[in-house]
């Protein structure tokens, strides 16, 4: 297999509420746009889903000046992957079988919905049987939490994994909004935890399953996801 004939599922959140706060929550923009655009440009193909289908909610605060990137500058200009966006197909009508590798990309939402999704968890245990890669970054790791290998065990159990951080989480204020702490639940399920200091690029890779630290590691993420596919060609 080659990049260029990749099918590359990414799965998006349909969560909207940032818990009691009355604010406004979603996926993270730049989590979405860097890596879709390192798929599209190696050649891939994407597929987009969310468990509600059709457009994801955007966190407000990622479209705000300070968190622009390239890949969202890129994005705002971009009016085929907006309409992709505006119409995910519903997670429950996708099928492992037609993907080479499965994507999450963060932002706060996947805690509320996709870390229990029936339909996501189902998904991402299909990719680990079939021997796929999965992927996520920031938030999304969660997605992973209650994902089982083909023996049963936790995914990522005795697995190096990272994901937002602790202190990132206090670092914006949240730790007593959200659901749970990344970190610590990683943890909990007896995931080998890793990270380095705060907002900087680190992503890890343990077999088929490749975990990015925060929205700056989505572009790493992504690379090692294509590197990896490259190699079972």
């Amino acid at each position: 297999m080659t990049n260029a004939s990749a099918k590359i599922l990414m799965v998006l959140t349909s969560h909207s509420e940032l818990g009691n706060t009355g604010e406004k929550t979603g996926f993270w923009v730049e989590e979405f746009a860097a890596p879709y655009y390192v798929f599209l440009d190696a050649g891939a193909e994407i597929t987009l889903a969310s468990p509600k289908g059709g457009q994801p909610p955007i966190d407000p605060k990622s479209e705000q000046p300070d968190f622009q990137t390239d890949a969202t500058r890129r994005f705002d200009e971009d009016s085929k992957a907006q309409s992709a966006l505006a119409t995910t197909a519903k997670l429950a009508e996708v099928n492992e079988e037609d993907y080479d590798a499965i994507f999450y990309p963060g932002g706060h939402g996947p805690l509320w919905d996709l870390t229990n999704d029936q339909y996501s968890v189902a998904l991402a245990e299909a990719f680990v049987r079939s021997n796929k890669p999965v992927s996520a970054v920031c938030h999304a790791p969660s997605v992973f939490l209650n994902v089982k290998d083909a023996d049963g065990e936790n995914l990522v159990k005795n697995k190096a994994v990272t994901g937002f951080s602790n202190t990132e989480e206090e670092a914006v204020q949240l730790t007593d909004v959200v659901p749970f702490l990344l970190e610590d639940e990683l943890k909990a399920r007896g995931g080998d935890y890793q990270k380095v200091a705060d907002w900087t690029p680190f992503a890890v890779q343990d077999g088929l399953l490749i975990t990015g630290q925060n929205p700056a590691s989505s572009e790493l993420v992504a690379e090692k996801l294509l590197a990896l596919l490259d190699q079972d060609k």
